[in-house]
């Protein structure tokens, strides 16, 4: 008998066959993912075994093959663009364990691979640090040096940004430290001067040239060898955190190409920041490293806890901030997250910032840009500004949400998303064009950050610290009393206040283009500036009216009430910039030591976009060490965050994902409507009767008629057509690998021959081809509810148990089933959106 018959849906045309898009769209561009599957199915070595026969059993007969015996290669993975069933991994892990115990009581060799499987996780933790801090390093010093390069280059080495440049000549004054001999603009090089029209405009072209070749090259990359490269990479980890399988998207070509375009994309000018893409290169990282562990590279519920630390590693390396980085992890990106998780993440961010601080990028010998201290106590009517600035801030996050996911809803129904490459040319060409007027917007955003962090003391000849000169008295303290405002102090409000316009819609149309690109950098900017304004007005309104209520009692005359600047310097801690903070690298000059009162206003700003609130405060102390500060960031953040829900519940990342239609399950997401299994389930009333297998009543070519004429991921097991009594449930990727193996390896295998999913196999009639037992494929406990249970109670089993579908019966008589996507399109429909918006099973 013909033995080909199998060849329509052979294991190398899963792909093609199943309900899951060949398509789907990441960050507004439509991709084809098999163009750059970097990272193969796991053990894709199914034809192995072609060749070698199951062999004969006694007399002759054919051995029957039973997979509870013979594992077959590729049973129990899964496709492209499926969710896993942490059920199945985290039972397969607990066998294997089991497993591996009682074999560790036989032999001193079994008991040293026990102890080897034990200490695996915690190797890989050491790597997954090792390798995500080593390139971290990398690219903060790559981007401090190109993004200088746009304004000039160093004599003594091309490779020296300017800071660096800069140090090591003698004729650098402490007024001018800005500027030596060896450093040269491009106007100098190419006309010879720095100084007239011409010789600005020359700087000028330059700066928009330069901005323009590293974008060009930045998205060119990206849409060439790595698509999963661009954006902030956030809403796809949260998705494969919760069990979502994009192979590709945490491969070695997308970290290789994320790591290169990162800093191309920081150093182009663009309003973005490197935080989120950071964290999506250190997955990258341990995605690729778990692949040296068996039991990381079989099991993909233990591959998500390696990838939920590794999310911390990435805030680790990002902010210098290990314990704020497990809590981000925590708070922000994980969807399961156990104990030993939890440990295994502090040692890898641990890990990863001392790579850092080894490697030290900045110079300054410490994991951040900076470093502050302070000293001074906050009054308690300094909560009415803070209180402010979170309202602000929580206006700000809730502008930007709905803004931006408008720009990239219309990118992509539109055909400006058929043009990545000139829209981040055009983006880049309007950021270029205007920022170069403006100082404040010229410079790279850290070094932004930084100058809004100026405390104006004795010694600084910045333009906001430009105030009337009044007599002060020498004290032990570098802070200066309030004083008058100058003109220029007043000329850099105004600028500030277009730099504020400017930077809040160009991050708009920026954040989601087809380059690398976080969100942290460029809010914590908007909130520093709009903190510096309002810091200013209040040191003004306490100097020139120190007698009112609000002051009077602990701001006299002559001392320092309030300092504008402080506040700034969470953010350019935070964006561990691309330019080193110029007074830290000037000896003998200590960094000033000044109140907190308007510290927590970019944070505020994080909260509005981001929604977390507990990892940012954390982030705040590490970075600050200010432990008396907690409790007016936390009053400004808490306040963000109502104001922010109150105007919309969906933080940034989520909006991202609903817009991607990607199928995650929001566990802080509320289920409140009245409506039951039979409500969601499938099929319904209209469909045609559900597509089951019989545990004994089969041919091999009934079931292979039934998989080529349904595109569905599984199908029930039930005892007979007639009575629908449920037996199991057997994934259909297991069902193809299986048959298509036993053809390959079990002699007589045939289109007729039937298929048992029974413990016994009956005996069979003469001269019949041999059976084929698939029963250790298939799930003898698949997860059931009545047709009447309401569904609030189906969505929280599917949220904490990670299933992908439950199967609905009743009176023990199986009458639908509800997978995942089923209910994302209810949830939907309930809240009056479209349903088809879900792509994926």
């Amino acid at each position: 008998m013909d033995n080909t018959g199998y060849c329509s849906e052979s294991f190398n045309s899963l792909q093609s066959g199943t309900s899951d898009e060949d398509m789907v769209e990441i960050a507004g561009a439509t991709l084809d993912f098999f163009s750059t599957d970097d990272v193969p199915p796991l053990d894709q070595d199914y034809g192995s075994g072609g060749s070698c026969g199951a062999g004969d059993g006694p007399n002759g007969v054919p051995k029957l093959m039973d997979l509870l015996d013979e594992p077959v290669p590729g049973v129990g993975t899964y496709e492209d663009f499926n969710t896993i069933d942490w059920v199945r991994e985290k039972s397969k892990d607990r066998d294997r364990h089991r497993e591996i115990a009682t074999k560790s009581k036989e032999s001193v060799l079994a008991l040293m691979k026990s102890i080897s499987d034990a200490f695996s996780g915690w190797l890989l933790m050491l790597l997954v640090g090792l390798m995500s801090g080593a390139l971290a390093g990398g690219i903060d010093i790559s981007a401090h040096w190109m993004t200088d390069l746009k304004e000039g280059v160093c004599l003594n080495g091309f490779w020296f940004n300017h800071e660096h440049c800069c140090w090591n000549s003698n004729e650098t004054t402490f007024q001018e430290r800005d500027k030596c001999p060896n450093w040269k603009s491009w106007a100098e090089l190419i006309v010879g001067t720095n100084d007239g029209p011409f010789a600005y405009i020359m700087n000028y072209l330059m700066y928009v040239c330069w901005a323009l070749l590293f974008s060009f090259l930045a998205v060119s990359l990206v849409r060439a060898f790595a698509p999963y490269a661009c954006g902030s990479g956030i809403p796809e980890i949260k998705t494969i955190l919760s069990g979502f399988i994009i192979r590709g998207y945490l491969g070695k070509w997308t970290l290789v190409i994320k790591t290169i375009t990162l800093v191309l994309a920081v150093s182009s000018g663009l309003s973005l920041g490197k935080e989120g893409p950071l964290v999506h290169v250190a997955c990258c990282c341990a995605n690729i490293l778990c692949h040296l562990f068996t039991k990381y590279r079989r099991n993909e519920a233990k591959r998500r806890e390696v990838l939920s630390a590794a999310a911390a590693v990435g805030v680790s390396v990002a902010f210098g901030a290990p314990i704020g980085g497990v809590l981000f992890s925590l708070e922000e990106v994980s969807y399961y997250f156990p104990l030993k998780t939890l440990w295994r993440s502090f040692f890898a961010a641990l890990v990863a910032a001392f790579t850092l601080r080894s490697i030290n990028p900045f110079g300054n010998s410490r994991l951040v840009l900076f470093y502050v201290e302070f000293h001074s106590p906050w009054h308690l009517l300094e909560l009415i500004p803070f209180v402010l600035l979170g309202i602000f801030g929580g206006i700000w996050g809730a502008f930007f949400i709905r803004a931006n996911i408008a720009w990239c809803r219309r990118r992509k129904t539109t055909r400006l998303g058929h043009y990545p490459v000139l829209e981040v040319l055009v983006v880049t060409a309007v950021t270029a064009l205007l920022a170069f007027p403006n100082s404040y917007t010229r410079m790279s955003t850290s070094e932004l950050i930084s100058e809004l962090f100026n405390d104006c003391g004795l010694l600084d000849s910045s333009q906001l610290c430009n105030y009337a000169n009044v007599s002060v008295t020498k004290s032990s303290s570098n802070a200066l009393p309030d004083r008058p405002a100058g003109q220029d102090v007043y000329t850099a409000m105004w600028q500030l206040s277009l730099a504020l316009v400017f930077k809040m819609l160009i991050t708009v149309v920026t954040f989601g283009m087809k380059v690398p690109s976080g969100l942290f950098i460029p809010s914590m900017a908007v909130g520093a500036i709009a903190g510096r304004l309002l810091g200013v007005g209040m040191e003004q309104l306490a100097y020139y009216h120190h007698d009112w209520v609000i002051f009077r009692g602990w701001c006299s005359p002559g001392a320092d009430c309030i300092t504008p600047g402080l506040y700034a310097m969470v953010g350019a801690a935070a964006c561990l910039g691309k330019s080193l903070f110029k007074l830290s690298s000037v000896k003998n000059v200590p960094l000033l030591a000044c109140p907190g009162t308007f510290i927590q206003a970019c944070f505020s700003f994080i909260g509005g976009v981001t929604r977390m609130t507990v990892s940012l405060v954390v982030i705040m102390f590490e970075l600050t060490g200010g432990l008396e500060y907690i409790v007016p960031l936390m009053a400004a953040t808490m306040t963000s965050k109502w104001v922010a829900d109150a105007l919309g519940r969906e933080g940034i990342y989520e909006a991202h994902i609903r817009l991607n239609g990607y199928p995650f399950l929001e566990p802080k997401e509320e289920f409140s409507h009245k409506t039951l299994a039979m409500d969601v389930m499938r099929p319904r009333r209209s469909d045609p009767p559900l597509s089951v297998i019989t545990q004994d009543g089969m041919s091999v070519e009934d079931v292979e008629s039934l998989i080529a004429e349904t595109s569905y991921s599984g199908f029930p097991v039930v005892v007979s057509h007639e009575s629908q009594r449920l037996v199991g449930f057997v994934q259909r990727r297991d069902l193809v690998i299986s048959i298509e193996n036993a053809r390959q390896r079990q002699e007589g295998v045939v289109s007729a021959s039937r298929i048992f999913f029974t413990e016994y196999t009956p005996p069979q009639p003469p001269n019949s081809p041999p059976p084929l037992k698939l029963r250790g494929i298939m799930d003898l406990s698949p997860f059931t509810v009545t047709d009447h249970t309401a569904m609030d109670i189906v969505v929280d089993i599917f949220r904490k148990l990670g299933l992908r579908q439950c199967l609905v019966t009743h009176n023990g008589r199986l009458l639908g089933i509800i997978t995942k996507k089923d209910i994302l399109k209810h949830m939907a429909q309930m809240a009056n959106r479209d349903p088809d918006s879900i792509l994926f099973n």
